[in-house]
């Protein structure tokens, strides 16, 4: 790819914080953050991503680049949002067996942000039997066992056996793809990586696999405007242990880039008529694929010019899974 074909993916990116920036306040956590009632996806979900996003944003950008600068801002805000990890001790008290606490506190820890009253109560909680027995869905589980280990919670269950009891990890019929089993897939690979810092965890099998595969099914996701899965589908092309066909992305950054609006905004969907298309949908039918977004183009650059990761910590982590279902540890991956 041309470097004016890198300079506009990352003015992508750029476009991109730059709406982030603008809409920080639509993160911040509003009263109900703490009550048994509130609704976790319109307050936790939202401002654990913008910490992921960020953080790996950091990992995969040279700190000289003003985008690391600016995630870097955008974490601060964040993790004074959990009042510096304090929120985050109280949730784990009102919902002791509920893991989204954790996998949000894990994505802080991985950039080097800990409290240590909450990893001790969250440690107090792992070591019982109704943590580890919570049942969950295969690839939830291995982003639970990550997020444990970057929390500094060490239990013995290997993440390659949930690994080979996911979608992917069965390496399925292709033609079974759909929206559910795409996001199911970027999320194992996230895990796998580190969110694309270490290629090399991906087996070869599934490597070879993607290889052959991802092109196709990244084609028929444009094709439905489907940016937001494109933009994770991207990033696992660029995350994956062969650096990626640069041919094969300038198609698919062209389309993101005519999807986003000017303001850097990414639709999660292309509307279904004319008449929407000109109108900027609401807050929270955009973050994430605009989150996405910025992330995609920092690890396609990244990867495109060899460029070395930031010493942004570990940027390990998906969407948040199961952040959806407060009890119990359940949820819905991607």
């Amino acid at each position: 790819m041309t470097a004016m074909g890198v300079r506009e993916i990352r003015e992508v990116g750029a476009a991109a914080f730059a709406w982030l920036s603008a809409h920080r306040g639509d993160f911040a956590l509003g009263e109900e953050a703490l009550t048994a009632d509130g609704h976790v996806d319109t307050s936790w979900k939202p401002l654990g991503e913008l910490a992921q996003t960020c953080t790996s944003v950091r990992a995969h950008t040279p700190p000289s680049d003003p985008l690391y600068a600016c995630a870097s801002d955008l974490l601060r805000f964040a993790w004074q949002q959990t009042g510096r990890g304090e929120l985050l001790l109280r949730l784990q008290r009102l919902e002791p067996f509920a893991t989204y606490p954790l996998e949000i506190y894990s994505v802080f820890a991985a950039a080097g942000l800990r409290h240590p009253g909450y990893e001790a109560a969250a440690a107090t909680t792992a070591r019982t039997r109704g943590w580890r027995l919570t049942e969950q869905e295969p690839t939830r589980r291995l982003g639970v066992l990550r997020a444990e280990r970057r929390s500094g919670i060490h239990r013995p269950e290997q993440a390659a056996q949930a690994l080979r009891r996911t979608w992917l990890g069965g390496l399925p019929e292709p033609w079974t793809f759909e929206r559910s089993s795409g996001y199911a897939l970027t999320h194992v690979v996230f895990h796998l990586t580190d969110w694309g810092r270490t290629p090399a965890g991906v087996p070869a099998d599934l490597a070879a696999y993607l290889a052959h595969w991802l092109p196709p099914w990244l084609d028929t996701c444009l094709d439905a405007g489907m940016w937001d899965l494109s933009c994770e589908l991207l990033i696992v092309a660029a995350s994956l242990p062969d650096p990626p066909d640069p041919a094969a992305l300038q198609d698919a950054w062209t389309r993101i880039a005519r999807a986003q609006y000017d303001s850097g905004a990414l639709p999660e969907q292309a509307p279904q008529d004319a008449a929407g298309a000109d109108e900027e949908p609401d807050f929270l039918r955009c973050y994430h694929s605009t989150l996405m977004a910025a992330f995609a183009a920092a690890q396609t650059v990244n990867r495109l010019t060899g460029e070395r990761d930031g010493t942004g910590g570990d940027g390990r982590g998906p969407h948040l899974d199961g952040i959806h279902n407060r009890y119990g540890g359940q949820g819905v991956p991607g």
